[in-house]
């Protein structure tokens, strides 16, 4: 009995699982969603079957090898014609989306398997990118932020935006932030919704 609770113990924080809970509260057929960092397609791919044939996803990153990767993800996974893929910065985000959106991801750091561990975001233009996102959110929709605190850079771009979000009106927005207190390198995220 002693072992099966303490299974369940290290199975009750799922980060990933809790962050597609709050992205599911307010993600519906038909929606329009955001990949800021596509990466490897996972989000994407999560956007794209979640919003459905009516919906739309638009996901950028400035890596080739992000869009091939994510392209054949979402041809393989069998996720319907949805969406579009864009190879620029994040922070060019409006010039391609001029609607409300509904969820924006945003999963920081390097691109997984890439190799390349010295190519990851940057605060010069996260930074502006989830403000842009902010602003690019509809009603009762939600950004979602995943941070990376175990380089450097990571580190830093957590605490500037704490820093910013700690600025939005609590009258026009919910943010909330969620980690492990007693593993501080480990990744956490921040989600702000509109009210």
């Amino acid at each position: 009995m002693i072992h099966n609770a303490i299974r369940t113990v290290k199975k009750l924080v799922d980060l990933l699982d809790l962050q597609k809970k709050f992205i599911l509260s307010h993600l519906r057929e038909g929606d329009l969603a955001v990949d800021f960092t596509m990466g490897n397609g996972h989000d994407t791919e999560f956007l794209s079957k979640t919003v459905g044939e009516n919906g739309r996803v638009v996901a950028f990153d400035i890596q080739q090898l992000a869009l091939d990767n994510t392209a054949k993800r979402l041809r393989e996974s069998g996720c319907p014609e949805n969406y579009r893929l864009i190879l620029a910065s994040h922070d060019r985000a409006p010039g391609f989306v001029t609607e409300p959106i509904k969820v924006g991801m945003f999963n920081l750091g390097y691109m997984p398997g890439s190799g390349n561990k010295a190519l990851t975001t940057m605060r010069k233009t996260t930074l502006p990118a989830v403000a842009n996102a902010v602003g690019m959110l509809g009603s009762d929709a939600i950004l979602l932020v995943a941070v990376y605190p175990g380089h450097a850079e990571g580190e830093a771009e957590g605490r500037e935006l704490e820093a910013y979000f700690s600025t939005l009106s609590r009258y026009k927005y919910c943010v909330g932030q969620f980690r492990m207190l007693n593993s501080p390198t480990s990744p956490y995220f921040m989600i702000c919704e509109t009210k």
